[in-house]
């Protein structure tokens, strides 16, 4: 009795396997990602030509999905070891004098969802692997090679963005083939330049801000100067003017005291004590 009851129990466990086993040979591929189907057994083993859209798909052993993202994703590669990663991932680089600098850089990317096979075909890796492997290499590369044309400060100073969009020229022309669209790439922190330099570059600096503003305060002194002279210049001018147009005619001086006149005739002349004729009659 006891081995029939063994045998009809065990149907009842092999069922719920049965209807178990399809399920965990399926994959999903995520929102905002495709997936790159690569089957490693049999006559079809190799990667699919054609990127997989959001869904379940049937993987059976042997079979893989990897998904990559076809929105815009960003990485920080930064000195930070509490960031992303438990290492020191910024760049280091020199300048055309072999002056030691580093740099945390961070990178907006994503994938074209037509060349998805193409990428996995080229790096055979997830996303998170072509991220920390050949993009950071190539960024890396970038960095290198442009930062090797520039002085410390021009690095550090007016040249700091086109050095960072130079790299980004590169990259982008270099991944785009493949699929990979690199969309930016910026600084993260401010470029690392030793403590000896770095006090040179700031004192240098602040020297050339007083120069300017030297330059500016003589530039401020002879302007106000001028602007005096060029007055006192025209109140002479006109002065001279003036004298000789009543030299030419001596009847606006005549009208000027006429105009001027209060009413009243002088009584007295000064020192004689006779009468001072104002207008004579002719």
């Amino acid at each position: 009795m006891n081995r029939i009851v063994k045998y009809a129990f065990f149907p009842t466990l092999l069922i719920p396997l049965l209807i178990l086993a399809p399920l965990t040979s399926c994959s999903r591929v995520e929102p905002g990602h495709v997936g790159i189907k690569v089957n490693n057994f049999g006559s079809a083993a190799g990667v699919s030509d054609r990127a997989l859209g959001v869904g379940w798909y049937f993987t059976p052993v042997g079979t893989n999905i990897y998904e990559y993202p076809i929105y815009t994703s960003t990485y920080a590669w930064t000195a930070n070891r509490e960031e992303q990663t438990q290492s020191d991932e910024s760049f280091g680089f020199q300048d055309r004098n072999g002056l030691n600098l580093s740099a945390d850089v961070s990178v907006a990317y994503r994938v074209d969802p037509v060349k998805a096979p193409i990428l996995f075909q080229k790096y055979r890796t997830d996303m998170t692997g072509i991220v920390a492997g050949p993009l950071r290499n190539a960024v890396r590369s970038a960095l290198v090679e442009e930062a090797s044309n520039l002085g410390v400060e021009e690095i550090y100073g007016p040249k700091k963005a086109q050095l960072i969009g130079r790299a980004w020229q590169d990259v982008s022309r270099y991944f785009e083939p493949f699929g990979l669209h690199v969309e930016q790439l910026y600084w993260a922190s401010n470029i690392r330049v030793p403590d000896q330099v770095l006090g040179q570059i700031n004192t240098k600096i602040a020297n050339e801000q007083a120069a300017l503003a030297a330059q500016a305060n003589v530039a401020t002194v002879k302007a106000n100067a001028d602007a005096l002279i060029a007055q006192a210049e025209g109140k002479a001018r006109a002065s001279q003017i003036e004298g000789d147009a009543l030299r030419a005619n001596p009847e606006i001086l005549r009208q000027r005291v006429i105009e001027k006149w209060d009413g009243h005739m002088p009584t007295y002349m000064a020192g004689t004590g006779a009468s001072l004729p104002f207008i004579s009659e002719r």
